[in-house]
């Protein structure tokens, strides 16, 4: 009944039903930009609909739902697998029999897998993307459609697939098979948007073209269809295995925490926002998951959990799910998830924590805050310990952390403090306070406590426990002073690049053209490498947002970059950006320099955007790791 009281403006609720319309019908952005009907400002609708700008400032509005009535899911492991289980046995080159019920390969890869002879699979997993006609996301919203992965299982009514996925769970030096099963509906059933044809890309790690999940290559297939499976392979090593650090890799380079995603060129933001999305933990003989061994973090599953964050709009009539196809600049929703629920309630035991957080999007960003809204003055700090999945050198005592679209970040909560220290507040809430009005990206004024969106309350139970996890207070910054030869938590230390020489200085320019997003004044292209990195070398790149008002996530594939100058400072010890990233925030007049490397495998990767809307609308790039390097300084 709720959403009978629900009165949203009735300009861009037809905007809205307009737009609908035309995806039902089969129209497509490129449709609309042939016909001259899509300009820079969106789609020109002038007897039916507004331009998708102006919809957008006149937000039709979600449905209203009472927060913190639900409990925070803990995403359920996705279980290994006998290798006999998997019928077809994986093999290393692509299974290319032809399926008599689709007339395609049963196997959507076209090319071998680069170093599974070096080393054999030991692990596999197997899951099933299809929709769930039945996830409930708000008890005051009726059941939604949405695409997502199973534990495994054939039959999708029995195993419904689930969004945000299973937690992947990996180990370094356990070679590893993910089996993914495309078993979505035809893009006739899609309600409205997403496509059927898909690619999982697992977000930072460092794996062969063949199994990275880009979204096309000139030559390779990367997506593959309804009826097919997709065996990607992660050899589970440690960057450099076959270049600077034989035979298995440099610990140094360990990642912990990384995403998986669909990355369907064209459709990544459809897909995703549809619910394509999945944590991966890799554990290593450090950070090993017990706190009782290596570095003492805190135990998982119990005490380690991931948060995956999304913003979504729901139909104001229906309260169904909805995503502006024709939005050309970035989809803010008025709706905050949190593992597949809005905005739910976790109680944890009065001790330390390590939660994970990664930014879905599609366009927003975020700056949290643990807020006591029964005491707004208090400031309550948690602690930094990861960036993109990287250990740092030092962890950082803060009181708030800005994430942009596909950024991740580990911190410890430590809630016994919180209750000793804080006058024992019966709930604290996970809060964004960055204001953030569009998709070109936030207005940098933070909200005052209180008055941002709540994404999470936590409400602390019961007495102080045993803890014998670790405790980041003695060691952060700024209890004790920055320091740029710091290694906490060794021996995964800060690689040194001293002696690491560019090959060649490239510099990319993100700019907005005819309607678009463009990198050096061109569209992404999928049938040509725009720059040919030499393999096992090093480049820097200059990456610039020149623009008055848009921000863009920028994310590399391959390896990850380090960081070097903001706007002309060098980054120094004490900030998050000095290590190892994937993504950086390219804020408005914003230069800034990074330090590529190009190890161990050959062949097509992208670069681009993470604000998925800006992304499918072009802005992207592919290059092509080869044994001889092109010396094209503007590509």
């Amino acid at each position: 009944m709720h959403l009978l009281r629900h009165n949203p403006d009735k300009r861009a609720l037809r905007a809205l039903r307009a737009r609908q319309e035309l995806v039902k019908a089969g129209v497509t952005r490129r449709d609309l930009i042939k016909a001259g009907m899509m300009t820079g400002g969106g789609v020109l609708l002038t007897d039916v609909g507004l331009p998708s700008r102006a919809a957008a400032a006149t937000n039709t509005g979600s449905p209203p739902v009472t927060p913190f009535v639900e409990p925070l899911p803990i995403l359920p492991q996705l279980p290994a697998r006998a290798v006999t289980t998997l019928n077809p046995a994986p093999t290393n080159s692509p299974n290319t029999a032809i399926n008599p019920l689709t007339g395609l390969p049963f196997e959507g890869r076209s090319e071998p897998h680069q170093s599974e002879d070096q080393f054999p699979p030991q692990t596999f997993f197997v899951t099933r993307m299809g929709a769930n006609t039945n996830a409930i996301v708000s008890p005051d919203l009726p059941p939604q459609t949405v695409w997502g992965f199973n534990l495994g299982g054939a039959d999708l009514s029995a195993d419904a697939p689930l969004s945000p996925g299973p937690v992947i769970v990996t180990r370094y030096g356990s070679p590893t098979i993910v089996r993914r099963y495309n078993a979505l509906p035809p893009a006739s059933q899609n309600g409205g948007f997403g496509v059927p044809e898909v690619t999982t890309h697992l977000h930072n790690f460092h794996s062969a073209p063949d199994s990275d999940g880009g979204p096309c290559d000139p030559v390779q297939q990367r997506f593959f269809f309804q009826g097919q499976y997709y065996d990607y392979f992660y050899n589970m090593q440690f960057a450099g295995w076959n270049s600077t650090n034989p035979p298995n890799g440099n610990i140094q380079e360990a990642l912990g925490f990384l995403w998986y995603h669909d990355h369907r060129v064209d459709h990544t933001a459809e897909n995703t926002y549809k619910g394509l999305v999945g944590p991966l933990l890799a554990f290593n003989d450090f950070d090993t998951g017990d706190e009782s061994t290596g570095f003492h973090l805190p135990s998982f599953p119990e005490f380690d959990i991931p948060l995956i964050l999304a913003d979504r709009n729901f139909d104001p009539q229906t309260g169904l799910l909805t995503f502006d196809t024709f939005n050309t600049d970035g989809i803010l929703g008025d709706r905050f998830l949190v593992n597949g629920k809005i905005q739910p309630f976790f109680e944890p035991q009065k001790r330390r924590y390590r939660f994970r957080i990664v930014d879905v999007g599609p366009s927003r960003f975020y700056q949290f805050f643990l807020t006591n809204p029964d005491d707004l003055t208090q400031n309550i700090p948690f602690w930094v310990i990861s960036s993109d999945g990287n250990l740092l050198q030092q962890p950082l005592q803060v009181t708030s952390y800005e994430l942009g679209v596909a950024e991740r970040v580990d911190i410890i909560v430590d809630f016994e403090k919180i209750a000793s220290r804080f006058g024992n507040p019966s709930r604290i809430r996970l809060e964004n306070r960055l204001e953030q009005t569009d998709g070109r990206g936030p207005t940098g004024n933070i909200l005052p406590a209180g008055s941002g969106d709540q994404l999470l309350e936590f409400r602390p139970t019961g007495a102080a426990v045993t803890d014998n996890s670790f405790d980041p207070e003695p060691v952060s910054v700024p209890n004790v002073p920055a320091d740029p030869n710091a290694c906490v938590f060794h021996p995964i230390c800060l690689p040194d690049i001293s002696n690491v020489t560019p090959r060649i200085t490239r510099t990319f320019e993100f700019e907005r053209s005819n309607g678009g997003w463009v990198i050096n004044g061109k569209f992404m292209d999928c049938t040509q490498f725009r720059l040919t990195p030499q393999v096992n070398t090093a480049e820097k790149w200059i990456i610039r947002n020149s623009s008055g008002g848009w921000s863009h996530p920028i994310h590399i594939h391959l390896e990850e970059h380090r960081p070097l100058t903001r706007n002309g400072v060098p980054i120094q010890a004490g900030n998050v950006e000095f290590g190892r990233k994937d993504v950086m925030k390219l804020t408005p007049n914003t230069t800034i320099e990074v330090l590529m490397r190009f190890r161990d495998f050959k062949g097509g990767y992208p670069f681009h955007c993470h604000n998925t809307v800006h992304e499918d609308h072009a802005m992207m790039l592919l290059w092509n790791v080869a044994d001889v390097g092109d010396n094209n300084t503007r590509p």
